[in-house]
């Protein structure tokens, strides 16, 4: 009976050590008022090493590529479309094709014009983290940015 419940105690252990969700990106924002009515919220991801995220310019049949999904409201719009700095481009043998992508950190832009001080612009993204020998599940996540 002693071994059983150390075997199963082994089990339990093992199973909640090697059923850890990953997670190799993490994401912080902020919003900088740049002009009476305009500002620009900052969307940074902090990635592990070892992985990456992909670029807002994936071709078909790639990789899913990071997009921004805003929240329609009446007290901003958005000015253009999120920007990026220059990602590292690669032949990808998993795919079998170019994609572009983002180790370390990225931070990206979206100008933004509103009505009135103080506004909150809310969405989400959604992104994949790979490395070189798995890709994740795309995950999804929220943000609200507060510009004063």
């Amino acid at each position: 009976m002693k071994n059983l419940i150390v075997i199963i105690s082994a089990l339990f252990i093992g199973a909640t050590t090697s059923g850890q969700i990953l997670k190799p990106v993490t994401w912080s924002y902020a919003g900088k008022k740049t002009a009476n009515k305009e500002g620009i919220i900052y969307m940074k991801a902090i990635i592990e090493p070892g992985w990456h995220i992909y670029s807002q310019q994936v071709a078909k049949g790639g990789p899913v590529k990071t997009g921004f999904t805003f929240n329609p409201s009446k007290a901003y719009k958005l000015v253009g479309s999120p920007q990026e700095p220059k990602p590292v481009t690669t032949f990808e043998k998993v795919f079998n094709m170019q994609v572009s992508y983002f180790s370390n950190s990225v931070i990206f832009q979206q100008k933004v014009q509103f009505t009135n001080s103080p506004v909150v612009v809310t969405g989400s993204i959604e992104y994949m983290a790979c490395n070189d020998q798995k890709c994740l599940t795309p995950e999804e996540v929220d943000f609200s940015i507060p510009l004063k």
